[in-house]
């Protein structure tokens, strides 16, 4: 296998010819870059890399399978930009597999996303409104973007329904503040319809100890028709907020 020097004449000049070729090909699609420069710097130096080995810039996250030119071409190797991206993944998901070429729509969506997790993460500021509905969205919430979204709860920017799905000796122990409902594990199927009739357009954020009994209901309410139900990962146990016994 050839070794190619990234620092050396003939790889930076290929890598400039490659962001080129990325402007070109955004440009006859529609397409944009990936918010995150970082993907985008991996994805073309493999890029310039597979052209200078192969000749051909042949998909960086993919194995190029042929010793020979004839082999690789038998092999139908991806070559950027690859058939499936253009027909189905960039169409369907919003991005190719190598995550280069983006819609429009969904470099924003990314770009927000990134902004929030910034934001919660280190917490430079409160979330806007927008970007607590944003993160409503989710499927599976950290203890950072729950406590996020309490205090924009207490502002009044968002409504949600926060579940403990744990029993009620380990509510009593401890339980995050501004815990709406109680719902046990043990007791779901009796008690859900009990607890949230009427909630099921609802935004609900459902606990438990560690998220793997949450995660089962949260499924569970999917099933029975709610229709967004976000779960709290790693549980109680990577909340660092605001809890209390009793």
């Amino acid at each position: 296998m050839q070794h190619i020097d990234m620092n050396s004449d003939e790889f930076q000049a290929q890598l400039e010819k490659t962001w080129d070729f990325v402007e070109k090909v955004n440009k006859q699609f529609g397409w944009v870059q990936n918010p995150n420069e970082e993907v985008n710097e991996g994805v073309a130096m493999g890029l310039a890399r597979n052209k200078l080995i192969y000749g051909k810039q042949f998909c960086p996250c993919f194995m190029v399978i042929g010793e020979t030119k004839e082999e690789q071409k038998a092999a139908d190797n991806r070559i950027c930009p690859c058939k499936p991206a253009i027909e189905k993944e960039i169409p369907e998901d919003g991005h190719c597999h190598c995550g280069i070429f983006c819609t429009p729509e969904y470099a924003a969506s990314q770009a927000q996303h990134n902004t929030i997790e910034e934001v919660v993460h280190e917490h430079s500021r409160g979330l806007t409104r927008e970007e607590a509905e944003q993160l409503l969205k989710e499927e599976q919430l950290d203890g950072d973007e729950l406590e996020a979204l309490l205090e924009a709860k207490k502002l009044g920017m968002v409504h949600f329904t926060l579940v403990d799905t744990r029993e009620f000796m380990e509510f009593q122990m401890e339980h995050i503040v501004g815990t709406d409902k109680l719902v046990p594990t043990s007791q779901f199927y009796a008690k859900v319809e009990e607890e949230l009739s009427g909630l099921k357009k609802d935004p609900i954020i459902v606990y438990c100890h560690s998220g793997s009994r949450s995660f089962q209901v949260q499924h569970a309410m999917k099933g029975l028709g709610f229709e967004h139900v976000c779960n709290l990962r790693p549980g109680i146990i990577g909340f660092s907020g605001e809890t209390q016994r009793g």
